[in-house]
Formats: structure tokens, sequence, C-alpha cells
């Protein structure tokens, strides 16, 4: 018999921030003390209630220095640690410069063994454990909802099995219809980026990819601990 365990949906926000760059011509001892102050405040929140997963992105983003992954069950607990953060003596020299907000939920297709898994994991996602991340929003073309299912869920088949060609990689897949300007957002873990360019690449050449509206921009991040995220700042 199915299994009729509630599955609850978890909210997923992707914050990627910019130092003003006033901040570095500060003395290095307001930076520090400013540095362990902002820690604090995402620590905080870094609890049963909401997980935080940090990343630097200095150095591959002109317009991003760091992104905060934040995964919670509401979107109260999500304003109120956001506003936290941006309380603090750092806070007013951040910017937010991309934020994406999207839900868990179970794909209407096949997809894999998703069907052997039990019903309240399916709106479950266990990121985090890769050095690097590519995250970006995904849209599809209007025709693709006017094809019969059948030929949608061909396609998406054939997508996946291309993608269980890369065993080392952990793709994530986000909701954000009704929520975002986008209606996905995907994240790709790897520890090889050799592995993002490839699938890719190779994603490019299937059928399904006709029909893709949109899916840039796309920011590569670096994982780190919250006190080396903030160290690699200045």
């Amino acid at each position: 018999m199915p299994d009729k365990t509630e599955s609850k949906c978890q909210i997923v926000s992707f914050s990627f921030l910019k130092v003003n760059p006033n901040w570095r011509q500060l003395p290095v001892e307001e930076r520090s003390e400013q540095k362990r102050e902002f820690q604090e405040a995402l620590e905080r929140w870094a609890n049963n209630e909401m997980r935080i997963l940090s990343y630097s992105t200095m150095g591959t983003r002109a317009d991003s220095d760091m992104l905060l992954w934040r995964i919670c069950y509401s979107l109260d607990c999500l304003s109120s640690a956001h506003s936290d953060m941006m309380r603090t003596a750092m806070g007013g020299y951040l910017t937010v410069s991309h934020s994406y907000l999207a839900m868990t939920r179970r794909s209407q297709y096949l997809i894999g063994k998703e069907a052997d898994n039990p019903q309240s994991m399916h709106s479950y996602i266990r990121p985090g454990n890769h050095r690097y991340m590519i995250v970006y929003p995904y849209s599809k073309a209007r025709s693709w909802y006017q094809l019969p299912f059948e030929d949608r869920q061909r396609m998406v088949h054939e997508q996946m099995k291309l993608v269980d060609q890369f065993p080392n990689m952990h793709m994530h897949t986000m909701y954000s219809f009704g929520l975002d300007d986008n209606e996905f957002l995907i994240s790709a873990e790897a520890d090889r980026l050799q592995d993002c360019i490839e699938m890719t690449m190779r994603l490019r050449e299937v059928d399904n990819y006709n029909y893709v509206a949109n899916d840039t921009p796309r920011f590569t991040c670096i994982r780190t601990t919250i006190p080396d995220m903030l160290e690699r700042l200045g």
C-alpha cells in the first residue's frame, strides 16, 4: 500500500550577498568584530528550525561575494532570520545582489527510483555534501506545457538517464511557481567542476532542452563554513 505519511514541504532561499568596498577600508579590529556579530546572528538560526549552508563566490562572480542557502518550513522563519542578519553592523555594508525563493515538492514525473522512497522524503532535500555547487533559475517555454503528458514524461526520462551517468553529482530541483519570477530553481553539487561542464554540454543535446525558456544567471559556489566564508571577504 502507498505510504500516506504527510509530506511537509521545505522553504528554500538562496541569497547572494555583495559587500560594499568601503567595508574593507575599516580597521581590521572593527571588521573582525562585525564578522563575529554576523556569524552569531546566523548561528542563532542554524538549529532545528532552519538549516544554513554557506558558500563563497569570491572570484567566481563580479556581483556576489557569498551565498547563504537557507532551508526552513515557514516564510516567517526565513523573514525573521534575514532581518536579524541585516540588523548587524556588517549588514549595513551588504547588498543582496540576487535572491531566489522556492519550495520542495514531489515531481509530477516518474524519476528514477523515487517511487520506492517514503512519501515523507519526496519534499526533503539533503544538500551540502560536495565541494562545489552550481545554482541557477530555470523556466520552461509555454509550448512545453501544451505537449501531451506522455511526451513530456519521455523527455524527462531521457534527461534523467543522462544525469544518472554522472553519479558523483547531486542534483536538486526546487519549485518557484507563483513564488518567484522563475519556475524552478536548480542546484548541482559536485566535487569536480569538470563533471558540471561535461553534463551541461551533453544536456544541450537532449530533446528536453528545446523547451528551455531560461536557465541563467548561473552561479559557481564554493562550500565553506560560516567563519571561512566571512574570512575570505577580507
